[in-house]
């Protein structure tokens, strides 16, 4: 039976396992999931002011994937990527005025609510059981809306925000959240503890 010891130092929590994997392993997994989320930025739904994408989808597998450090360089990389002016944000925007204009608060939340899913993801919120899975995936897409809101609202007010920055998502991020944790699932078929 395992220690809470060496359960704390090595965690199971990822069928990529890339807390263990060599450093050139770990660049390459942030070129891949820079990739992913790019991806993710071009299936979009317009809308005024955010428009809906897989963004958040993206954002809480990366976390959950790679755990919360790796996945904030990840997402934090793909930012950076972003404000450079490669076209990986929604729609292929690129530049860094997204960042001061009505998406700058859910794109800097995006790093903090996918090193959130990451974290619980450490700590079991995993495949392993699918339902943790979808509430972490939730609070994350949560997270997300509630940073994106409190920044949009100080452009064109709280009523307003709520309106048109949070509650087209919300629907949205419970699917999403259930495909997340769908996806997990699948993918930590062959990880499952011996007791479980």
């Amino acid at each position: 039976m395992p220690t809470a010891t060496s359960s704390t130092i090595e965690p199971v929590f990822s069928p990529l396992d890339l807390r263990g994997r060599p450093l050139t392993w770990q660049v390459g997994a942030v070129v891949l999931g820079t990739l992913f989320l790019a991806l993710s930025s071009y299936i979009q739904v317009p809308m005024v002011p955010v428009p809906i994408t897989m963004q958040t989808f993206a954002v809480t597998m990366v976390g959950a994937l790679y755990g919360w450090r790796l996945g904030g360089i990840t997402i934090t990389a793909w930012l950076i990527e972003g404000a450079l002016g490669m076209p990986v944000l929604a729609g292929g925007a690129a530049g860094a005025h997204h960042f001061a204009g009505p998406t700058g608060g859910y794109l800097f939340a995006f790093p903090v609510a996918g090193a959130l899913m990451g974290w619980l993801a450490e700590r079991g919120w995993n495949g392993n059981r699918v339902v943790l899975a979808f509430l972490g995936m939730l609070m994350s897409n949560a997270l997300c809306l509630a940073l994106g809101a409190a920044w949009l609202a100080a452009m064109i007010g709280a009523e307003q925000a709520i309106v048109h920055g949070v509650m087209p998502f919300i629907v949205g991020g419970v699917l999403k959240s259930a495909l997340g944790a769908a996806v997990l699932r699948l993918l930590s078929r062959g990880k499952m503890h011996p007791t479980e």
